[in-house]
């Protein structure tokens, strides 16, 4: 390591905008590589369209009706997906060197771990776009205005952000892409298919419904439900934030540490 890299750490402002430089270079990888974001725009397509029409008939009783329940779900669904894509990004420059470039730099320890974390939460920006645009072309029709539309891109990109933290720990945990992944399906599926985000809690079996209730996902789900449709979101939003918290809090300091013994 230079001795630069030994001297003085940067201070937090500065490792602010060496976060936001690394984010940058993350976003500018897609002007060389479009199918970047072929994942984040053609999966959530596939999502509304098979969720609808295949179980909105036997769920909700027309497809219609089960996108208005749904779509927010699918939303919450599709942006923890996303996030392990911040874990195998993070996973694949650790496997080719990048981050043994960036020691020799005088930069902040956390800066490139939060730069891979605000580049694909803005990813996901537009992956809820797509999936917006893809409801509403498909008969969902937002009740709240615009003011509803931009408090649950803040409400999902915020939890995505806070929830990345953990990819960012399988990243630096997994010493090849592919197992990134199998962490994330360890992870991410029984939260998202033990919630209310795909069938009404009061359909589920009581000891389930006991879970569903705690399960972030659906207090997720419920909020987006309420800045989108109308209704209860305080409540739901603050729950749902004090989990992403949490999880940031702990994976984080973790994945930082990681970092500096890989």
């Amino acid at each position: 390591m230079s001795t630069i890299a030994l001297g003085k750490r940067p201070d937090r402002l500065a490792g602010v905008r060496q976060s936001l430089s690394l984010a940058w270079r993350g976003l500018v990888q897609i002007r060389h590589n479009p199918m970047e974001l072929g994942d984040m725009s053609l999966q959530p397509i596939m999502f509304v369209l098979l969720f609808t029409y295949l179980l909105g008939g036997a769920i909700a009783g027309s497809p219609e009706a089960y996108l208005r329940f749904a779509l927010p779900g699918i939303i919450v669904q599709s942006g923890l997906m996303a996030t392990m894509n911040t874990g195998v990004g993070l996973c694949t420059d650790l496997s080719k060197g990048f981050f043994d470039r960036l020691r020799a730099l005088p930069i902040a320890r956390w800066a490139p771990l939060a730069g891979r974390v605000v580049s694909d939460v803005v990813k996901q920006g537009w992956s809820m776009a797509i999936l917006l645009a893809t409801g509403f072309l498909i008969g969902f029709r937002v009740q709240t205005g615009w003011a509803g539309v931009v408090a649950a891109f803040g409400l999902m990109l915020a939890f995505s952000m806070l929830f990345s933290w953990a990819a960012v720990l399988f990243g630096t945990l997994a010493d090849e892409p592919e197992k990134v992944m199998m962490y994330a399906f360890v992870i991410i599926f029984p939260l998202a298919f033990t919630s209310n985000a795909y069938a009404p809690t009061r359909t589920m079996p009581g000891w389930l419904q006991t879970w569903v209730g705690v399960n972030p996902v659906t207090q997720l789900a419920d909020a987006m439900r309420g800045l989108l449709l109308g209704g209860p979101v305080a409540s739901h939003a603050g729950y749902a934030l004090l989990w992403g918290v949490g999880i940031a809090a702990v994976c984080g300091p973790i994945a930082v540490r990681r970092l500096r013994l890989r």
